[in-house]
């Protein structure tokens, strides 16, 4: 179904990995890079208004920006701390019930410190979408049966697709009262990272794009999947012109 993306991703994978190992200066300097760009472009996606270099701003210089809201500012300092803990989970196998927990404490503490990092206890509604989130009482169990799949999906798919996927199932629980698209993007990410594969930026110009897919993907998710096997390639071309 996706041969043509795979291949693709597939030969450049090949060229990214004959660019290791980089230096250590390298490897710092390109998660910086990766950690402004995801910050900005997950938070884009959400709604916030900060720029790429607004968003660099705040979290290399620690300034404010004027006219922008408090809360904001508090959505970058979140997800460049979880992008941080998420890097410090890369060796590990796949991620714990708890280290999905802390990274949504990470990124939503500074918005609602009290429902930061637990699953929703209330009903929540997405204008625009015509599907029904899980009641809050049915969250622990889809969540349990969503960790218990996660390896067997793993051995059986490419692991760009197993990312992709695992981001909309996130998504579809909708397990936490806010947020929730953030940390699927960062769960996507680690599961990348785990596996040898590069950070995937969704860039904000093609928002209407993921909505709609993720929409779409309540029936037939080979768009979505699709979207985020283009945006990998993206990256990975990205990846090789930066390193010349």
């Amino acid at each position: 179904m996706f041969k043509k993306e795979l291949q693709r991703i597939d030969q450049l994978q090949q060229e990214v990995l004959a660019m290791r190992p980089l230096d250590p200066d390298e490897v710092l300097q390109l998660r910086e890079y990766y950690r402004i760009g995801l910050t900005y472009s997950s938070n884009a996606l959400e709604g916030n208004s900060l720029t790429e270099s607004e968003t660099k701003i705040i979290i290399e210089d620690g300034l404010t920006i004027g006219g922008k809201s408090i809360r904001e500012h508090m959505e970058v300092l979140g997800h460049s701390e979880a992008f941080s803990f998420v890097h410090s989970l890369v060796d590990g196998d796949l991620f714990t019930p708890d280290d999905l927990l802390h990274i949504h404490k990470l990124v939503y503490g500074r918005i609602d410190a009290e429902q930061a990092g637990r699953y929703r206890t209330k009903r929540i509604f997405l204008t625009g979408s015509r599907h029904v989130f899980p009641r809050p009482d049915e969250v622990p169990s889809l969540m349990a049966d969503f960790f218990t799949r996660l390896q067997a999906m793993k051995t059986t798919m490419h692991p760009v697709i197993f990312a992709a996927k695992i981001h909309k199932e996130c998504v579809f629980i909708h397990p936490f009262v806010d947020g929730n698209g953030r940390v699927a993007r960062l769960v996507m990410n680690l599961l990348l990272i785990q596996s040898g594969y590069l950070v995937t930026i969704i860039p904000p110009i093609l928002r209407g794009e993921y909505i709609a897919g993720l929409e779409a993907a309540h029936d037939d998710d080979t768009e979505f999947v699709r979207l985020i096997l283009r945006c990998h390639i993206e990256t990975q071309k990205e990846y090789l012109r930066l390193l010349g």
